[in-house]
């Protein structure tokens, strides 16, 4: 599974780990961190260092771990108010440290810097996937004191931040990157390296190429060969399967939204908002993290009850006006972190591909050949064919999104919801997604709707953009750029 010679992190050492998706770089860290059946076997400490003590992670699988832990434990249909706010914010980053270590001065510091005293006292499960990232970077540096030998572990820090934040956020880890501890960041992207980073390692096919001083790396070949390859998109992509169901005729709006509002308790999220898409409407979708993006596509695509009794139409049809979500969900296909969330441990990746056929998280329904060769066929296009047989959850998370891309295209929906679709993945596989969103674009009926953080990533298609600003009544509304 992973092939590595030797590999030492010393006190004041500040490593990159650099490689594609599927490299082996989050089974490394997880082997250094002790979370690993074999780490006992190939791993040794300091005298003084204590693996689950002092080692913090920042990870889109802690984020995962965490989300369904404060799912699982969520009380709210047995209290009075309906309500369970689960793990808030800020006890999340104080639980870094015991509590009579805690220190007042660099927890203020830290919600200021990372720019959460908004949500502080906010339970996570309610948090945009940005948020959370902020808070679980806050408290790995919350962990961190004079003397104690730590090692912090960030697998892409930046990525689901905002454009606004990123800034901040790499100066405020550059600013303890410093001789008192260590840290190891796993980093898929050249653009993406932080400042501070003192040495480097290049790994690939579950091996490590090269390792050392990170000026010495970063001028290896071992490293300048990422930096060159390019995808092969295929001439064609798959074929749709003919369906019975109710085909969305053409020249018609397919998403029009009249002064449509969203709150939860008194906290407004959405206020006003207006937007029309159109037959031929391919749509980039930006704004700050908890601006209330993902609260939209769920408005939308029928997860969402607050979209009921509001001017919603999708297809010519007000939404509630009889259909069923399942007719609703028919029509859309979706990448998103809540999807990517709900797929726990049990399926096969050509399970999660063939369960977009039927709208439903795993499969429970009888499927066709013709079914299951469209999926493989998805999977191959998206070159992830040899993880057909693996199992979704032990794949990497990059490769986990590229899964999702193929269970939302299988039945080539009418409008391909993609909220952040390249989070986790590396440049080949960012530059291979936007090449098939393009494909997809120009060869099915299918409109796509895109939302992202980085500037300039969107595919080639956008000919409509919109832009949460904040709202003079609360909350944010959309404004057309």
């Amino acid at each position: 599974m992973l092939r590595i010679k030797d590999f030492q992190i010393s006190q004041g050492q500040h490593w990159c780990l650099f490689g594609s998706n599927g490299a082996g770089k989050t089974l490394l860290a997880n082997l250094l961190a002790g979370k690993r059946i074999e780490s006992g076997n190939y791993v040794q400490y300091a005298a003084e260092f204590d693996p689950e003590r002092d080692i913090h992670i920042v990870s889109f699988e802690e984020q995962q771990r965490l989300w369904q832990r404060d799912n699982r434990l969520d009380i709210s249909e047995y209290s009075a108010d309906a309500q369970d706010p689960g793990t808030l914010a800020q006890e999340l980053i104080q639980s870094s440290r015991p509590a009579d270590q805690h220190d007042d001065r660099l927890l203020v510091e830290l919600i200021t810097t990372l720019d959460l005293a908004a949500v502080a006292a906010k339970g996570i499960r309610f948090l945009s996937s940005g948020q959370v990232r902020r808070v679980l970077l806050g408290r790995a540096l919350y962990a961190q004191q004079p003397q104690a030998p730590q090692l912090l572990i960030l697998d892409d820090p930046l990525e689901s931040i905002d454009i606004d934040s990123q800034k901040r956020i790499a100066s405020c880890i550059e600013n303890f990157l410093h001789d008192g501890f260590s840290s190891l960041q796993l980093c898929r992207r050249a653009s993406d390296i932080l400042p501070g980073v003192t040495h480097m390692a290049v790994m690939a096919d579950l091996q490590m190429l090269c390792q050392g001083s990170y000026t010495k790396v970063a001028s290896s070949d071992e490293f300048k060969h990422f930096l060159t390859s390019n995808p092969v998109l295929p001439e064609k992509i798959p074929a749709k399967i003919p369906a019975e169901q109710s085909v969305v005729t053409a020249k018609q709006s397919l998403i029009r939204l009249e002064h449509v509002d969203a709150s939860y308790g008194e906290l407004q999220v959405l206020d006003d908002i207006s937007w029309c898409m159109e037959d031929d409407h391919h749509v980039l979708i930006e704004g700050p993290n908890g601006c209330g993006k993902s609260t939209l596509l769920s408005l939308i695509d029928g997860e969402n009850h607050k979209g009921y009794g509001q001017e919603v139409y999708l297809f010519g049809r007000r939404k509630g006006s009889g259909e069923t979500v399942w007719e609703v969900k028919a029509h859309f296909g979706v990448v998103s972190n809540e999807l990517h969330n709900k797929y726990v441990k049990g399926w096969k990746v050509l399970d999660v591909v063939v369960s977009g056929f039927y709208d439903s998280v795993g499969l429970y329904d009888d499927s066709g050949a013709a079914e299951w060769e469209v999926a493989r066929q998805w999977l191959q296009v998206l070159g992830i064919a040899s993880f057909e047989k693996s199992y979704y959850h032990e794949i990497s998370f990059g490769q986990q999104r590229l899964v999702l891309l193929a269970r939302a295209m299988v039945k080539h929906p009418r409008v391909l919801i993609l909220d952040e679709p390249c989070v986790g993945l590396d440049d080949y596989h960012r530059e291979l997604i936007l090449g098939m969103l393009d494909l997809i674009a120009q060869q099915t009926a299918t409109q796509i709707v895109y939302v992202s953080h980085v500037l300039g990533e969107q595919p080639a298609c956008i000919n409509q953009k919109l832009l949460f600003v904040k709202s003079k009544r609360g909350g944010y509304t959309l404004s057309q750029i």
